[in-house]
C-alpha cells in the first residue's frame, strides 16, 4: 500500500483565505465555508501554516480576529519570496516538500513556488472549496493522535522555547523533562495509528514500506512475527504513538523487517530507543539478530542508527542491504528516560 497524502496545507492570504487585500482595506471578508474547511483538515490531522506578503502585525490581527489564527503554525508573512517562506515552514516542521501543498490566488506566485520546490503541490485558491473531497486530504484512518496532531506540534515549540533559554547542559535538561518511552505489543486498537505511522513516516524508516491495518492485524496476530509500539509522554503531555517495529521470528533468529521512529522525537534523544529493546530482548531468547534495510532518498538517519548499533552488511542487492548484529555490544538507554515495558518477551 502506498499513499502520497498532504502534510501541511500553506495558504496564502490575500484572495485566498479572505476576500480582498489586506493593506488596501480593512473590510475583509473570510471566503466562504473556509472555516470549516481548515477545521475540518485540521481534525483529520492535515497541518496549516501561511506563506503571504504581507504586514505581520496586521496580519496576525486579522487571523485573531476571524478567531482562526490558532490554526496556522509557524506562519510566515513576510516580504520574502514564497519559496523561501515554504522551505522555512517546512524545516520547522521537519516533512518532506512532496508532502506540502500550497494555496495561492496568483499564478506567478504559483510559477515561482514549483520552479524552486517541484516536489511542492500548488493549487489555484479557486479550488478550495474542493479541499474535503481530494484524496490527498482524505486519510483512510482518523486516529487521536491525527486529531491532535497540531497540538502535539505546538507542545513541541513549548519545548523547544525552554531548551532555547535553559542555561545548563543538555543531558540536565532532558533530565528535568521526566521521560517515559512506553513499548508494548500492538493492540488492535493501535492499528489504525500503526498503519498511519507507515505511511507518514519517511526519514527514519528503515525500508519505505507501508503496510495496511490488514496486513498489519495478520502480523499482530501471527506467532512468527512481533509487532511493537512505542508512545513518548514527558511533563508536557504525550508527544503520541511514534515507533512501530515489525520483527519476524524464526527457531533460530529474529529479522526486523521494519524498524521506524517519528521523526518529531529525534531532538529527544531516543530515535535508537527500541532498537536497543530489539537487541536486548533477542540476546535474552538467544537468538540470532538480522535486519532489512532498503535505501531510499530520505532514511541515511535509520540506516546510521543501525551501524552505531553495530548492524553489520551481510548481503546488498542495488538498494536492499541484509544487516546482521552478534549482539556482542548492545548500547544503554539514555539515562534520562524511563523504559516501560509490557508483556516482555
Amino acid at each position: 500500500m502506498k499513499e502520497n497524502g498532504i502534510k501541511c496545507i500553506v495558504w496564502d492570504l490575500d484572495d485566498t483565505i479572505w476576500n480582498g487585500v489586506l493593506l488596501e482595506s480593512q473590510q475583509l471578508r473570510l471566503k466562504p465555508q473556509i472555516t470549516d474547511i481548515i477545521k475540518e483538515l485540521d481534525g483529520r490531522g492535515i497541518l496549516h501554516s501561511i506563506a503571504s506578503k504581507n504586514n505581520y502585525e496586521l496580519a496576525m490581527q486579522k487571523l485573531e480576529q476571524f478567531a482562526i489564527a490558532d490554526y496556522f503554525l509557524f506562519p510566515e508573512i513576510n516580504w520574502n519570496a514564497k519559496s523561501i517562506s515554504i522551505a522555512k515552514i517546512q524545516k520547522n516542521l521537519n516533512i518532506g516538500m512532496d508532502s506540502i501543498m500550497f494555496v495561492d490566488d496568483q499564478q506567478f506566485e504559483i510559477e515561482e513556488v514549483k520552479s524552486s520546490h517541484p516536489g511542492v503541490t500548488c493549487i489555484n485558491a479557486t479550488e478550495y472549496r474542493n479541499f474535503l473531497t481530494r484524496d490527498q486530504l482524505k486519510p483512510r484512518f482518523i486516529t487521536e493522535d491525527s486529531k491532535r496532531r497540531r497540538l502535539l506540534y505546538l507542545a513541541e515549540r513549548t519545548r523547544q522555547l525552554e531548551e532555547e533559554n535553559y542555561q545548563g547542559p543538555k543531558e540536565e535538561f532532558m533530565a528535568g523533562l521526566n521521560m517515559k518511552f512506553m513499548i508494548a505489543p500492538a493492540s488492535e486498537e493501535d492499528l489504525k495509528r500503526a498503519e498511519e505511522l507507515t505511511v507518514r513516516t519517511n526519514q527514519l524508516n528503515s525500508t519505505g514500506l507501508t503496510y495496511d491495518y490488514d496486513e498489519l492485524d495478520r502480523f499482530r496476530k501471527s506467532d512468527d512475527h512481533l509487532l511493537l509500539i512505542c508512545e513518548l509522554t514527558d511533563r508536557f503531555g504525550s508527544y503520541g504513538k511514534i515507533g512501530l517495529a515489525l520483527i519476524e521470528i524464526s527457531m533460530k533468529s529474529w529479522n526486523i523487517k521494519l524498524l521506524l521512529m517519528s521523526c518529531r522525537v529525534i531532538s529527544r534523544g531516543v530515535g535508537t530507543v527500541l532498537l536497543t529493546y530489539i537487541m536486548q530482548q533477542a540476546q535474552k531468547a538467544g537468538k540470532k539478530l538480522f535486519a532489512d534495510f532498503r535505501k531510499t532518498d530520505r532514511n541515511r538517519m535509520m540506516y546510521l542508527a543501525y551501524k552505531f548499533s553495530n548492524f553489520k552488511e551481510t548481503q546488498t542487492k542495488e538498494n536492499d542491504i541484509r544487516l546482521a548484529n552478534d549482539l556482542s555490544y548492545i548500547p544503554e538507554f539514555p539515562p534520562y528516560i524511563d523504559i516501560v515495558t509490557h508483556n516482555r518477551l
